[in-house]
């Protein structure tokens, strides 16, 4: 069983080597920097800002449905009837509002790390507990992305007519209903520039995981630059690629408001 996982992960690998768009048989640091820095293998530090680029990718794709979904019920409690959840809400935006995010990364690496060791003290284990940089900079990312995502569909709440859910409740539908099948198209419609908006600030703070040690962009390109010393000819691609990042997401984004207001133009 193991030597069938062993295949799949070998297989895994194999594609994506071959699919790699800076590394792989027609990647582009191969086929232009072959004789650079940028050479990949042994030769140059190619493999390494590649991987760094696909980290970078990752982490922001991982972080988004995390702050999105919380952010959803943050925002559904910020308009509770319920004091209590407003209130906890209302801290809870102004705390990761106000905090910077390098701090929270801070908070969440290091804090969650003593806390994790001190239960796990505490009930007789006595190793110690290690917190992966990537999980910590996806929950640090995902809390300060879901205060400000809260803020961005409590005002596309409120934009959408108290009588578009007492036309749902005229038909018959329960609330859920009436959420899943009238509000939220809605919801997505006027919310999408905002978040637009954020998912570019996420890609940037994504960065801040390199001080964690999580080999993103920043970190890779900042250790070829203190090999080499050649830290403008690396920084610049870096900047490079985040821009790359940056252009990909606004034509995705562009697609999906297109998509989303579709019913618009048919009319």
């Amino acid at each position: 069983m193991s030597g069938f996982f062993t295949a799949i992960v070998e297989a895994v690998h194999a594609f994506f080597g071959i699919v790699d768009p800076f590394c792989g048989p027609v990647g582009i640091f191969k086929l232009f920097a072959g004789n650079t820095l940028l050479a990949c293998g042994d030769a140059g530090w190619g493999d390494e800002v590649a991987f760094g680029f696909v980290v970078t990718g990752t982490l922001a794709v991982a972080t988004l449905p995390v702050g999105l979904f919380m952010g959803f019920f943050i925002a559904l409690a910020k308009q509770s009837e319920e004091k209590s959840l407003r209130l906890s809400a209302n801290i809870y935006t102004t705390l990761f509002r106000g905090l910077p995010e390098l701090l929270t990364l801070f908070i969440v690496y290091y804090g969650l790390q003593i806390l994790v060791q001190n239960f796990m003290t505490a009930i007789g284990y006595e190793g110690t507990v290690e917190i992966n940089a990537f999980i910590a900079g996806m929950v640090a990312l995902g809390v300060v992305f879901s205060a400000y995502c809260s803020e961005v569909l409590l005002s596309a709440f409120k934009a959408i007519p108290r009588g578009q859910y007492e036309a749902g409740y005229a038909l018959g539908l329960h609330h859920g209903r009436t959420m899943q099948l009238i509000v939220l198209p809605q919801l997505i419609r006027v919310a999408l520039p905002g978040l637009g908006n954020l998912w570019m600030a996420l890609l940037k703070d994504t960065a801040l995981v390199s001080v964690i040690g999580l080999p993103d962009i920043l970190r890779q390109t900042g250790v070829a630059a203190r090999v080499t010393k050649q830290a403008f000819e690396f920084y610049a691609i870096a900047c490079l690629l985040f821009l790359i990042l940056a252009f990909l997401s606004s034509l995705i984004f562009s697609w999906i408001e297109s998509w989303a207001k579709r019913s618009e133009a048919a009319r």
